[in-house]
């Protein structure tokens, strides 16, 4: 954060308005060796507050069913993790350093702010660090259908603040301040190599066979950026190839209970190019994934969205080396798939594997161009503003 005034904090208050969360941000990144720190201030009607305490929760919840059908006993929801933390009176072991944030939101705001921060032991070590556990999945939610009601099936993370005696009293909705957040991912600094593969068929009855070759451009896209798809096919059987079908196909793995993995088209092209004995042919087809044209398949794993925001398509997850996938709630990739329909003789096909992500944001340093903006852009949630630190 800058010296300048307009320094972009989000604030939300409890429907009582005694209580109020300010945050520097919504988006907190995982970097694969760190994960950004959660930290802010919250501020209490000292009248209020009186002789409690001031807690704030964070938890990383997977949430899979309708809640409304809790009520007959059964759980559509699972905390992969939780953490409670005392912002007033501090705990001796949690006391550290204000960040400038923090600094400068105590200067506005008073006497009646207070800092809090998640710390997580650094693995291996004895240092601590202020952070969202690196093992645990990135926002996403699964796109309901038209008739689906209430929250959203997927991965969010919340804020919650509340005065209390205790952390475990059960404290009324109007009586606490609950704010999403999100954990995200962008583009890595440095893409994989450009995704190629080739096949061979035979058939019956003949000695020559038919050769797919097919490779994209590069291996990491944008949102919004349209993948090009070289398909090269020599035609050495007496079969004619009728037509090339192209889709892209995302892949959602739910790794909760039992690995179930949904596939869903998300961009499709069919061309009626035919390929005749004896010939070859060398062509190129572009394709877009979006969300704009896929609003109405059930499932469909986006972004985690926050309220009054539109989003776009799940990013795909990348998961740190020796990270345990029971954990990581959903995890999401994409591939290419290349299919050559012919005649009589059965299908030919082949899957290429990309990445499909945000580039990093102009205030995180980045060699990657930023080109190709998010898909679509939406008011910012009422309840987050603007606040003036001057």
């Amino acid at each position: 954060m800058g010296d300048k005034a307009g320094t972009r904090v989000f604030k939300k208050s409890s429907p009582n308005s005694k209580l109020t969360v300010y945050l520097g941000k919504r988006d907190f990144v995982d970097h694969l060796d760190h994960v950004d720190p959660v930290d802010g201030m919250v501020f209490v009607d000292p009248e209020y507050l009186k002789d409690r305490k001031v807690f704030v929760t964070l938890t990383c919840a997977f949430c899979y069913g309708r809640e409304d059908l809790d009520v007959l006993g059964l759980s559509f929801r699972k905390d992969l993790y939780v953490c409670t933390i005392q912002a007033f009176p501090p705990a001796q072991e949690q006391k550290k350093p204000l960040s400038h944030l923090q600094e400068r939101l105590l200067k506005k705001l008073g006497q009646h702010a207070y800092p809090f921060s998640f710390t997580v032991r650094r693995p291996n070590t004895n240092t601590t660090s202020t952070s969202i556990p690196q093992n645990l999945p990135c926002s996403v939610t699964l796109q309901p259908g038209p008739e689906d009601t209430g929250k959203a099936c997927g991965v969010d993370y919340e804020l919650r603040a509340f005065c209390a005696k205790t952390a475990e009293e059960k404290i009324h909705q109007r009586n606490s301040v609950h704010l999403v957040i999100r954990k995200v991912q962008y583009a890595p600094e440095k893409p994989g190599p450009q995704p190629m593969v080739e096949t061979s068929r035979s058939f019956l009855m003949s000695d020559r066979s038919l050769h797919l070759e097919a490779s994209l451009d590069k291996e990491l896209y944008y949102h919004g950026e349209p993948i090009s798809v070289n398909v090269q096919v020599t035609n050495n059987s007496t079969k004619t190839v009728k037509r090339v079908k192209i889709s892209v196909r995302q892949y959602a793995d739910i790794c909760l209970f039992s690995t179930a993995q949904y596939k869903c088209p998300v961009a499709q092209v069919e061309a009626d190019h035919q390929v005749s004995p004896s010939s070859t042919s060398c062509q190129v087809y572009a394709l877009t994934p979006m969300l704009g044209i896929n609003r109405e398949k059930r499932g469909l794993a986006l972004d985690g969205k926050l309220k009054h925001e539109d989003t776009n398509l799940a990013s795909s997850s990348i998961v740190k080396e020796g990270t345990n996938k029971e954990m990581m709630g959903i995890l999401v990739s994409y591939r290419v798939k290349v299919k050559l329909v012919v005649s009589l003789g059965g299908d030919v096909a082949v899957e290429l594997p990309f990445v499909l992500m945000h580039p990093k944001p102009a205030d995180q340093p980045s060699s990657q161009p930023q080109s190709v903006a998010p898909e679509a852009e939406a008011p910012v949630d009422t309840n987050l503003i603007e606040f003036d630190m001057q």
